[in-house]
């Protein structure tokens, strides 16, 4: 099984690393600021504009960010955060919302971002990294793949922890996957089902 399920998972990673390998992400000056970091590293993109940027990180394509959607942007709905208190991710926010929510509606409008970047501004670093807000298979082929490993890669070549402990992950979900299935072709016992759920008898 755990072959199979890497050479599946390999084989998927090798396509989808045609899509960001071809360009790579774009070296950016260590004193840029935290918008320029964040798509360099996360969407290797350079040469963007304010409304793209909005759009990119407007993840239900309402034309307004939510406070969940700022707190995501910043990384804080990955992994790599789960360590950071509520009152910091509450701080955050409202630090963010302070900057650009000039309505006071809780949200941030497409046009209130545009007046806060036209104005010279750019969102802070908050000092919760790059902002991670990809899934994992996008995290680990960005950050970890495609600078590691390339289409020629074997499974022998997966030796680094980052590798052990993503295909792990795959390995997980398919066995809880199977133990699901095997549960549903179960017969149903009535003698299990507890005398309060079961059908009265008339």
């Amino acid at each position: 099984m755990r072959s199979t399920l890497l050479t599946t998972a390999l084989v998927g990673l090798a396509a989808a690393h045609g899509d960001h390998a071809a360009r790579g992400a774009p070296k950016v000056d260590e004193n840029a600021n935290w918008m320029t970091k964040h798509m360099a590293e996360e969407h290797h993109m350079e040469g963007w504009d304010a409304g793209a940027f909005f759009a990119l990180h407007d993840y239900n394509s309402d034309g307004k960010w939510q406070g969940d959607e700022l707190l995501r942007t910043y990384g804080l709905m990955d992994e790599s955060n789960k360590d950071v208190p509520n009152a910091r991710r509450k701080e955050i926010m409202e630090a963010l919302m302070s900057l650009m929510d000039t309505n006071n509606d809780r949200e941030i409008s497409g046009a209130e971002w545009l007046a806060f970047v036209a104005s010279g501004q750019t969102l802070p670093d908050m000092g919760t990294g790059p902002g991670h807000h990809g899934d994992d298979e996008y995290e680990y082929e960005i950050h970890h793949w495609e600078k590691y490993h390339g289409e020629d890669t074997k499974l022998e070549d997966l030796t680094h922890p980052e590798d052990i402990e993503h295909f792990k992950k795959h390995e997980q979900m398919e066995e809880a996957e199977e133990r699901l299935e095997a549960m549903e072709r179960l017969p149903v016992v009535e003698a299990n089902i507890p005398l309060k759920f079961r059908k009265q008898q008339r």
